[in-house]
């Protein structure tokens, strides 16, 4: 299992600053449609929160 989850969505609350990893204890990634995704574009982030920049 990964340990470091990288992530440069910088408006994301759980986005360490300067460091382009995520701080969330828990990552939740969905697919775009009803269907297995076949490439990361098909794919969303669940975990996202918008960060008060």
């Amino acid at each position: 299992m990964a340990q470091d989850i990288l992530c440069e969505v910088s408006s994301c609350v759980h986005n360490i600053s300067n460091e382009n990893k995520c701080g969330a204890t828990q990552i939740y990634v969905v697919n775009h449609r009803d269907k297995n995704a076949s490439n990361s574009g098909e794919t969303d982030c669940k975990t996202f929160e918008p960060a008060d920049l």
